[in-house]
């Protein structure tokens, strides 16, 4: 399996100049760990993830060393230190060397990158921008559906893009829900608000033309919820 048959497509992003406050609101409404930081353009400029906001300032959990542990380190890590408990935007805590993926890029080079680089996600990306993320939680979700060992048709890719963009078509359907599709059965997983939006968005996977049968794996938190 490739990138682009378990990525996530429905990519929240926000901007550089956006406050620290409302990147953790962004994350925390959503549901998501971490959020990429793009330009007017949309040209990936850096991720800031929950590990970049947990030494904040605001909330007394900033890097204390000892007088004598200062004099002895470096300046350039206390600097940087500083810059991510007190940054204001998005632009100063976020982590700007991102490693990113193609969207044929195997899943066995995604989950490499993942170990050797001890990070959780990996931007894909096409002309330049991000179309997706595949996440350690796409790789457990595509073991769990005993689809890594297989190789996804063309007609599979296609049947994937008509559920996605059904989905898109509602309110409903745009949450963080991902999509995978193998020989015409459709596995859903992710994070819906209601048990009413959970039955929408496998209906309307049940109903899309080609779809053999639904696996609905999603799991109902209100947004908000901070799970």
């Amino acid at each position: 399996m490739k990138a682009r048959d378990v990525m996530g497509t429905c990519v929240i992003s926000v901007g550089p100049d956006l406050l620290v406050q409302a990147v953790a609101n962004t994350l925390v409404k959503n549901g998501i760990s971490a959020v990429p930081v793009v330009d007017h353009a949309g040209k990936l400029l850096g991720i800031v993830s929950e590990g970049d906001l947990v030494r904040r300032a605001e909330t007394h959990t900033e890097h204390r060393s000892a007088w004598w542990l200062d004099m002895l380190g470096s300046a350039r890590k206390g600097a940087a230190d500083f810059v991510k408990s007190h940054g204001r935007k998005a632009k100063d805590v976020m982590t700007t060397a991102v490693v990113t993926a193609e969207p044929e890029t195997s899943l066995s080079d995604i989950a490499d990158m993942m170990e050797r680089h001890g990070i959780k996600r990996v931007p894909i990306m096409h002309d330049g921008q991000i179309i997706g993320i595949v996440s350690r939680a796409n790789l457990v979700q595509a073991l769990a559906s005993g689809q890594t060992d297989l190789d996804v048709s063309p007609s599979d890719e296609e049947l994937r893009e008509a559920v996605v963009a059904k989905l898109r078509g509602h309110r409903w359907g745009q949450s963080m829900i991902n999509v995978l599709v193998q020989r015409g059965i459709v596995d859903l997983w992710g994070v819906v608000d209601s048990e009413d939006e959970k039955k929408a968005v496998r209906i309307a996977a049940e109903e899309t033309p080609g779809v053999s049968a639904v696996n609905d794996n999603l799991r109902v938190y209100p947004i908000g919820s901070g799970f």
